[in-house]
């Protein structure tokens, strides 16, 4: 299988479970589990999802040869621990970091310093250098403070073929559409939302990186799957059966939300660390709701 197919579909950010404030291993192991008979693409270990910012290096390592020594080689790995706005601590880090088992990195824009267009083109280009793996670029500018233009992500897509694709969350529809115009073939166009999935794979896109996939990942794969085959009527149906439990689980947050989802399935507990609090009552009682509902309807 050509090494971009291997990423097309549904890519799921796993969560990190927490008990106490230490991480639940056996958790992890369920949710891994989960999600793997569910059908998910490939996995994502600390994403913004996997509370990569509020895990030390030593427990991000320790997370990161859990999930593969879980996962067994059946599915790809992707690492989201190269977000920064420190380009040459990045670069440092890659010098020193065990690759074994990671077969790709998602990289976020800097934050914070808010790069021209110029910079950022730069940093990937200088995390591409020193990266043995492919990078998938990830565009947040709710998160980072500043956009990667559609220019900006062609002229990396075209620069080198370490960069693998990108997963979009910028929301702007007409960005992604010039992305997948201009795009060399093996790129792969990722959704960023998993709301707008639909939409994206139907203007040319090829899959996703998801949130929801932690908590019902067979119907969310099924309703990638059947976009990606252009069989849009099951797809719309099944994706407006999900359309309340995307926003809800976004309500105060994520990885609040899904983690309140997993609670109400037995996977985990709805801890997180600070700055994040865990999802209120209310909130736990609205998600539990809705999934059984989404259930009933299966």
């Amino acid at each position: 299988m050509s090494q971009h197919l291997r990423f097309r579909g549904t890519g799921v950010a796993l969560v990190t479970p927490f008990e106490s404030g230490r991480i639940d291993w056996d958790s992890l192991e369920k949710i891994i589990e989960h999600v793997i008979a569910g059908g998910v693409d490939f996995l994502v270990s600390l994403g913004t999802t996997g509370e990569s910012v509020t895990t030390s290096e030593p427990e991000q390592r320790q997370i990161l040869d859990a999930t593969i020594r879980i996962n067994r080689g059946r599915l790809p790995v992707v690492a989201g621990v190269f977000g920064g706005n420190n380009t040459a601590e990045l670069v440092r880090k890659m010098a020193e970091f065990n690759f074994d088992g990671i077969d790709a990195l998602l990289c976020s824009n800097p934050a914070y310093n808010k790069p021209s267009q110029e910079g950022i083109f730069q940093h990937y280009m200088a995390l591409a250098v020193a990266s043995p793996r492919p990078i998938i670029l990830y565009n947040v500018p709710s998160r980072t403070a500043s956009n990667m233009t559609a220019e900006t992500t062609l002229r990396l897509a075209h620069a080198s073929d370490k960069f693998l694709g990108i997963k979009e969350a910028s929301n702007d529809v007409y960005q992604v559409a010039r992305i997948i115009k201009g795009k060399p073939k093996n790129f792969l166009v990722l959704s960023g939302d998993d709301f707008i999935t639909l939409p994206l794979i139907a203007s040319g896109g090829d899959g996703v990186i998801s949130v929801i996939a932690n908590t019902v990942p067979r119907l969310f794969t099924d309703m990638v799957r059947a976009t990606l085959r252009y069989d849009m009527p099951q797809a719309q149906q099944m994706n407006l059966r999900l359309l309340d439990l995307y926003q809800l689980l976004f309500l105060e947050g994520n990885p609040s939300g899904v983690k309140a989802a997993l609670e109400a399935q037995g996977l985990c507990t709805r801890e997180v660390r600070l700055p994040l609090v865990s999802m209120s009552e209310n909130g736990q009682q609205l998600i539990r709701a809705e999934l059984e509902k989404v259930f009933d309807t299966q």
